[in-house]
Parts: structure tokens; C-alpha cells; sequence
């Protein structure tokens, strides 16, 4: 998962390229009887299909009457549950990263990852540090750790 995420925020679209990324690992993983690399094809285009189709049929079908809608109290308080809901799926998923970057294993912490994103937090809201910068700034930070300082961790 944290591949498929590093590698969906590397582009635009993260949902289509996670959804990609697990759809093609799930299928090379359990192929059945076809070659793995037809398998993960065959489920990343799957994913892709599925991640799709729906909100095309929600754009050419229910764009017309959209303006129709506008002022439907039900249809806005439905769509602030589902945005309410939204929040709540990235909120657990950052929360799901967050401990296994800090906790990686059981009984252990990763005090250079603690290190780095107090200092990224402090530094963006007590001096308004802006988000690109502080990225890349830690990724940097991280690969020259990882690379120079402590290649083994």
C-alpha cells in the first residue's frame, strides 16, 4: 500500500493509479491458472474499469439535471454525508500510514520519522513553510539518512 500510495502521489489521479497498482500486485499475486503478467493486466485494466465506469454513468447520465437538483435539501444533506464519509476514509487512512511509519514493527519506533515530521509540522504551522518544499525537503532528508548515514535501517 505504501508503494502503490508514494507512487500514485507522484501524478495526477491517485485513486486510478492506486487502484491500478493494487489491482495489478492482487492478480500477480494469486494468477490462478494464467501467466502472472497477464494476470496483473488483466486486474490492473479491471480496477480501471471499475474506478471508472461508475462515474461516467454519474457525468453523461445525471449531468443534464443537475442544475434540476440544485436546491433538493435531501440530495445535500445525502451528499454532506458522503463528503462527511470521504473525510473519515482519508483521516483512518492517514492515521493507518502514520503508525506504520512511526511504529514500524511491534515494541519499536522509528525516532528519525518522528524527528523529521515534528519538524515538518512545526515548521508549516509556526512558520508557514508551504507543502512542496517540506515534501521534498523530507524525501531528501530521508534518502540521504537512508542511503548515507544509516543504510541498514
Amino acid at each position: 500500500m505504501l508503494d502503490g500510495l508514494g507512487l500514485a502521489e507522484t501524478t495526477p489521479g491517485p485513486l486510478i493509479m492506486v487502484t491500478q497498482f493494487v489491482g495489478f500486485l492482487g492478480a500477480w499475486s494469486n494468477p490462478g491458472q494464467l501467466p502472472p503478467i497477464l494476470a496483473a493486466t488483466l486486474g490492473a485494466l479491471v480496477t480501471t474499469w471499475t474506478t471508472f465506469v461508475p462515474c461516467f454513468l454519474w457525468i453523461f447520465l445525471g449531468g443534464p439535471h443537475i442544475e434540476q437538483l440544485r436546491g433538493n435539501e435531501g440530495l445535500t444533506t445525502a451528499l454532506s454525508a458522503v463528503t462527511a464519509a470521504v473525510v473519515g476514509v482519508v483521516l483512518n487512512l492517514a492515521v493507518w500510514f502514520g503508525l506504520h511509519i512511526v511504529f514500524p514493527a511491534a515494541n519499536t519506533l522509528d525516532w528519525f520519522a518522528v524527528v523529521v515530521g515534528l519538524a515538518a509540522f512545526i515548521g508549516m504551522t509556526r512558520w508557514k513553510w508551504d507543502i512542496i518544499p517540506v515534501v521534498l525537503g523530507a524525501g531528501l532528508i530521508g534518502w540521504l539518512f537512508k542511503m548515507l548515514i544509516w543504510p541498514n535501517a
